[in-house]
């Protein structure tokens, strides 16, 4: 089991940044390949990056190419988002998850064995 703990969300105006953070615990963190999603109200999940077990692959939605990084601390356990240049349409709950496949670039939720709860992103115009 990975236990996987999000922080960071709050509100924030257009233009803004935030940095989120997965904290996890359990499992060897460094054997997995982590994912940031977000959920919006009445829509569906969907993926924002992903990023491969030595940081050397990451992978973006095109919504979120050059506004966002992804990145991980190994040593930290920990996995990041940094967004910047936010827009209204960003606003949704991120979750972060993880996948026992390390080296390989999941985009698709159903990929994904362990789920954090969720942090809220609220982007104000």
């Amino acid at each position: 089991q990975v236990q996987l703990v999000e922080s960071g969300g709050g509100l924030v105006q257009a233009g803004g940044s935030l940095k989120l953070s997965c904290a996890a615990s359990g499992r060897t963190f460094s054997n997995y390949g982590m994912g940031w999603f977000r959920q919006a109200p009445g829509k569906e999940r969907e993926f924002v990056a992903t990023i491969s077990w030595s940081s050397r692959s990451t992978y973006y939605a095109d919504s979120v190419k050059d506004r966002f990084t992804i990145s991980r601390d190994n040593a930290k356990n920990t996995v990041y988002l940094q967004m910047i240049n936010l827009k209204p349409e960003d606003t949704a709950v991120y979750y972060c998850a993880a996948h026992p496949y390390g080296g390989r670039q999941y985009s698709s939720s159903g990929d994904y064995h362990y789920w954090g709860q969720g942090t809220q992103v609220t982007v104000s115009s």
